[in-house]
């Protein structure tokens, strides 16, 4: 009789946290002009890890330009991961701008806006 291997509670989860925590110092490494201060917010791992969606936000520049640039490094930056994950396949990565700390910050100012409106209406 064979047994299956059972999968480790919550591994994808904290695949993808050590996949962040090694971008982010892989990211310091690179050497393109397009990507300046960048925050790795998330990344997000399909189940066979094959692929791995990476969210960053960005402290001062062009998002597309930064995004085309991570993209472009890609290759290389996998190439890094390889070396230091232990895990069989290392996915495929693929980067995008996380708009949310600029939605939260539209919406911040859209409540203090209706705060003040409030308080002249009283």
């Amino acid at each position: 009789m064979t047994r299956h291997k059972r999968s480790t509670p919550n591994r994808g989860f904290r695949v993808a946290d050590q996949i962040q925590r090694d971008l982010a110092e892989l990211v310091r490494e690179l050497k393109d002009p397009r990507v300046g201060m960048i925050t790795l917010n998330a990344v997000e791992v399909t189940p066979d890890y094959a692929h791995a969606k990476v969210y960053f936000s960005l402290l001062v520049g062009d998002p597309a330009e930064t995004e085309a640039g991570l993209n472009e490094a890609a290759g290389w930056l996998r190439n890094g991961l390889f070396k230091r994950l232990a895990i069989h396949t290392v996915p495929t990565l693929h980067f995008q701008f996380d708009r949310t700390t600029e939605r939260a910050a539209d919406l911040s100012a859209l409540i203090t806006k209706a705060n003040a409106q409030r308080a002249r209406e009283d």
